[in-house]
């Protein structure tokens, strides 16, 4: 119970402090990485296994989302760490070939006939894990780039995420009308503003609602104009597919 409450605090603490919690993340990695390996069926590999920097964003958005009336941190960041590894999975099947063959087996000596689906399946699919792990890589090192032209870190749209049920279906109408407007979207990447009066006018959200979520909304705005598929998947239930999508 002790260790308990003591948790709970450097988690309160961490939640107004980066550096406090990136020391709680590097001092929660043993359970970060056995809730993954839990997930691999194996033990993940630091630098190779994208599951595990899954993992660990998981975390950092749990210690972002606790609240000490909701009960204790652990259970809370393990459910965290496995929905989102679980969505990446999803994503990641979503992104791989998937084919239906009914195969001819040949009973001759002719071995290109009976392989010619079954030679390539491990090597493309290998080489297909490979491919979506990179492409994972560059897009995300692409899109923290991207966000820190408008002064923004991951962080910063973490904890800028709309928690209200209400606030969540207000920003969504401000997204859809943004994406069916290209000339706010060009406004926005040329002078690096959000154009929030326009915004609440045709959305009919209040203005404060779009400027309490400012680097929210800036941050999908950019996933979802700018080719950012893999982080647009994380983003399907703020606009759906449908929303005036470009």
């Amino acid at each position: 119970m002790r260790r308990e409450r003591e948790l709970a605090g450097r988690v309160l603490a961490a939640k107004r402090d980066q550096r406090l919690a990136d020391d709680l993340v590097r001092d929660y990695l043993p359970f970060i990485k056995s809730e993954t390996a839990k997930f691999l069926g194996r033990s993940p590999q630091q630098g190779r296994d994208d599951e595990l920097g899954i993992a660990m964003f998981a975390f950092h958005e749990a210690v972002m989302a606790y609240d000490r009336a909701r009960g204790a941190f652990i259970p809370l960041a393990a459910t965290s760490i496995r929905n989102r590894l679980i969505d990446f999975a999803r994503r990641e099947r979503r992104h791989a070939d998937v084919l239906s063959l009914d195969e001819r087996r040949s009973t001759s000596d002719d071995e290109d006939e009976r392989t010619i689906v079954e030679t390539i399946a491990s090597e493309r699919d290998e080489i297909g894990e490979r491919q979506t792990r990179e492409a994972s890589r560059r897009e995300i090192a692409e899109f923290v780039a991207r966000l820190s032209d408008f002064g923004l870190t991951l962080l910063d749209v973490s904890e800028n995420c709309p928690k209200q049920e209400r606030t969540l279906a207000a920003c969504q109408r401000v997204l859809c009308h943004a994406r069916q407007a290209p000339e706010l979207l060009e406004r926005l990447e040329k002078t690096g503003k959000l154009p929030v009066a326009e915004l609440a006018a045709g959305s009919g959200v209040e203005r404060k609602t779009i400027e309490r979520h400012r680097r929210y909304l800036v941050a999908a705005l950019l996933a979802f104009t700018n080719g950012f598929e893999i982080i647009r998947g994380h983003l399907r239930r703020i606009v759906p597919e449908g929303g005036g999508a470009r």
